[in-house]
């Protein structure tokens, strides 16, 4: 995907993050549950703690002054985020025992963001349980000291019931299919210097990625003629259309890749393309890498 691609989703991420519609469901979800709420971008990469002290657990907080942990709870929520962008709503243990979860926000077939929740444990932690945390830790990487604070912190953490937790996240499943369509109203408010008309364009095309997408369909949507379109369109995406379809469509096919049941050439045709030969050609082209050995390194890597 684009630079330009990359810039747009992440600008509408930080956007939807500054809503209203979330900020208020941010409130009411902390009031009822008790839990931390976090609209966190795409690119896992840049997960970090949260700013806002009411989303940040005091024992995660003791932990990432150390180097090792933190470094380990990167990872975590990493791997968390990778399988929900495939599967959707997932949750995971992290190695000090707490649970944590990710819900995605889509508009169409692109992931803008994650709803982020947990720092919880599902069952009440035991002796035995914190005398192996501090083994997986290291007690060499503790500071003099530190060892008390943590054993307080980790006793203090919240438990939430498996069910109860269980229903916490139904209720993200619902917020995130509303913030899916307020990211869609969003997508066509002009913002910044790119044209309305191309924000428009971009929703449409998401949401009709499984389907042909010819160039006059895409200009009308966005109401302007071909020639005035595939100009505005190359200056906001530095892509021709033809060439933004296609790697829009081969981000997509990574994810469904992700699945090992799902046959490449089922994933051609999901993803939009005519023929499995098409669809070979794009994902090489702009990967450098066959479909199927992109699949077995990336399997491969996932497992590891």
């Amino acid at each position: 995907m684009s630079d330009a691609a990359k810039a747009f989703e992440a600008n509408l991420h930080q956007r939807l993050k500054a809503s209203d519609a979330f900020r208020n469901y941010q409130q009411a979800f902390r009031t009822a549950t008790g839990l931390p709420l976090r609209l966190v971008g795409a690119d896992p990469d840049q997960w970090c703690l949260d700013e806002q002290s009411v989303n940040r657990s005091p024992f995660c907080e003791k932990l990432n002054l150390c180097a090792s942990a933190c470094s380990a709870c990167i990872d975590t929520n990493r791997k968390l985020m990778e399988v929900a962008e495939v599967k959707g709503p997932s949750s995971c243990h992290c190695f000090a025992g707490l649970t944590a979860t990710a819900v995605p926000v889509r508009m169409g077939a692109t992931t803008i963001g994650f709803l982020k929740t947990g720092q919880v444990f599902t069952k009440v932690p035991e002796e035995s349980d914190f005398v192996s945390f501090l083994g997986k830790l290291g007690r060499r990487s503790i500071e003099e000291g530190t060892e008390a604070s943590l054993r307080e912190a980790y006793f203090q953490t919240r438990t939430v019931e498996p069910e109860r937790y269980a229903s916490m996240v139904t209720l993200l499943e619902s917020f995130a299919a509303q913030l899916s369509q307020h990211a869609e109203s969003l997508a066509i408010i002009e913002e910044g210097s790119e044209p309305a008309a191309i924000a428009k364009a971009r929703k449409y095309i998401h949401e009709h990625l499984d389907s042909p997408l010819p160039l006059g369909s895409v200009a009308r949507e966005a109401g302007l003629s071909e020639s005035h379109f595939c100009r505005l369109f190359k200056e906001a995406t530095g892509l021709t259309l033809t060439d933004y379809v296609n790697r829009c469509r081969v981000e997509w096919a990574k994810k469904e890749l992700l699945k090992p049941e799902m046959r490449v050439s089922e994933i051609a045709f999901l993803v939009g393309y005519q023929s499995l030969s098409q669809f070979n050609r794009s994902f090489a082209r702009i990967v450098g890498n066959s479909p199927t050995h992109w699949r077995q390194e990336n399997i491969r890597k996932a497992a590891s």
